[in-house]
């Protein structure tokens, strides 16, 4: 398999805290790979490593295969772009005013800004400055900039924060989009997990520094569990049958459960010294399965 990135044992401090702790990664070619974690974790501070804008203290990485140490990164630089935190936006220009800026930065002899504009869905703005325009379409439009150099691999930290519904959706069709026509490898982190559940194939899990796991989604789907949610009269006897019947649960209150593991309602029912009042099936969620590997409260 072909990696976009890869890093070894990274490792970044702030005084006596460490934001990265021996961090190592490995992002396929073609991939939406999805970065999990709470607040603090050191989602950002990775991205940020990445992209040269902080060095780490240890460690190294590499970028198309070209190792972070090595002279010709900078050239490799050229095919990366970001949207760390908020996008900066000169509020007094037209969208196409803050592209051309950009590429002028970025050194590019020729740049067709409305292109981009078309990319992301800002061709009609024409003379509107920034100042006016709504959040969804500062984010569309921060989305842009990153991509003004045509990148191989853009990093978007928290590219969904603060939008409302739709504005989640259109961002969500715009990575797809991109992903799959333009063939670009997105490294996103989110707090947003049902909603990176629906474009990521791969997932690195953070927590206090540390990657927890690695896994695509085909992986992740084959190891999240099925339950079955049940209200019953009793959890107690509840508990009782089901230890009878070798089966996991969990117990939620007086009369609410969840049960995992294949079995047969009528032998639960059987088996029941109360009476089984509903019984509803359920796959466990990407948030759950976080939770249950970094044992908190949903903080990404």
């Amino acid at each position: 398999m072909e990696y976009v990135i890869t890093s070894s044992a990274l490792t970044k401090k702030y005084g006596k805290h460490k934001a990265l702790d021996s961090v190592d990664i490995k992002v396929p070619s073609g991939a939406v790979y999805g970065i999990i974690g709470k607040n603090g974790a050191g989602k950002t501070t990775l991205m940020r490593v990445l992209c040269d804008l902080q060095r780490a203290d240890s460690g190294e990485y590499t970028l198309f295969g070209v190792l972070s140490t090595d002279k010709r990164i900078k050239s490799e630089r050229k095919r990366v772009g970001a949207l760390i935190e908020k996008p900066m936006l000169y509020t007094d220009m037209t969208a196409k005013e803050n592209l051309t800026v950009q590429a002028a930065a970025l050194g590019l002899p020729s740049f067709d800004a409305g292109a981009v504009l078309r990319l992301v869905g800002l061709e009609h703005t024409g003379k509107k400055t920034v100042r006016n325009f709504s959040f969804g379409m500062k984010q569309r439009l921060g989305i842009a900039l990153s991509l003004a150099g045509s990148p191989d691999l853009v990093f978007l930290d928290e590219p969904v924060n603060g939008l409302d519904p739709l504005g989640i959706v259109e961002i969500r069709e715009l990575i797809l989009r991109l992903n799959r026509e333009e063939n670009i490898t997105f490294v996103i982190s989110s707090h947003i997990l049902d909603e990176l559940s629906k474009i990521a194939t791969d997932y690195c899990i953070m927590d206090c520094g540390r990657v927890v796991r690695q896994i695509n989604a085909a992986e992740l789907i084959s190891s999240l569990r099925k339950c079955k949610e049940v209200a019953v009269t009793d959890t107690k006897a509840l508990a009782v049958a089901l230890d009878k019947m070798g089966l996991s649960y969990e117990i939620k209150d007086e009369k609410n459960a969840k049960i995992y593991g294949d079995f047969k309602i009528s032998e639960l029912v059987n088996t029941l010294d109360c009476e089984l009042l509903s019984l509803v099936e359920r796959d466990e969620s990407l948030e759950t399965y976080f939770l249950k590997l970094t044992g908190g409260d949903n903080n990404a």
